[in-house]
Parts: C-alpha cells; structure tokens; sequence
C-alpha cells in the first residue's frame, strides 16, 4: 500500500469521517428534507453545540423508535439481548462500537440499550470528528 494511501486511511479513522458521513446519511435518508446541504449545516451546527453542552446531540431515532428496536431484538420477549445484537444495533445507527467492551455473557436491558443511543454516548463517540 502506498504511504498516501495509508496516510489517507488513517486521517479518515482518526477523525472517524465514515461513521460521521454515514450517520448524516441516514439522517437525510431519514428527514428527506426539501434542502438536504441546509439540513446537514444544521445538523452539523447541533452537533458542535452539543459538545459545547449547548444543545442535544441530533438523532436519527426518538425513544419509541429505540423502544421499538429493541423490542424485535429482543423476540423472545425475555426484556434483555445479547452483547452481538447490541453491537450489531450500534452499528447499525453508524455508532461506534470500538470501546465497547462487553463480556459475551452479559444481559443488555432496555435501559442500558437506551443508554447506549443516547446523546452522551453519541456526542462523546463522535467527539473526535469535530477537532
């Protein structure tokens, strides 16, 4: 692999740009705004905000909707999913997963699903793409 290339590979990992650029992605595919370059300003401005802890992170997903995910996880009906569900949900909503550490034998409920969608996760996960 050429040193560009490489260069080019870590920037884009550094600054994780492919899970910025796909979660704006399914932002626009989600919204379809009539303007979708002034949507994705303001999203960019709610975020930069967010981080500066002046507003809420913007999510693709309202609690119903993580209600409603998890539950076609959760098929059973148990109120828990495994770990690789939980990852896979994550991944999913172009979060990212990289310092999830979960033993495979632990039980994710509701609660700890929702926290992982919520805007402190996200903002601190996407927190380098902004520096």
């Amino acid at each position: 692999m050429a040193a560009g290339e490489e260069q080019s590979r870590e920037y884009l990992r550094r600054h994780r740009l492919p899970e910025l650029l796909h979660r704006l992605g399914a932002l626009l595919l989600f919204h379809r705004p009539e303007r979708p370059r002034e949507f994705l300003i303001q999203v960019l401005e709610r975020v930069k905000a967010a981080r500066r802890a002046e507003g809420e992170y913007p999510f693709l997903l309202d609690e119903a909707n993580v209600e409603a995910m998890f539950s076609l996880l959760d098929v059973l009906g148990r109120g828990c999913i495994r770990p690789a569900q939980y990852r896979e949900a994550l991944k999913t909503l172009g979060l990212s997963t990289e310092d999830l550490e979960l033993e495979d034998d632990v039980e994710i409920t509701l609660e700890v699903f929702k926290e992982g969608m919520s805007g402190s996760t996200a903002a601190d996960e996407t927190g380098s793409e902004f520096k």
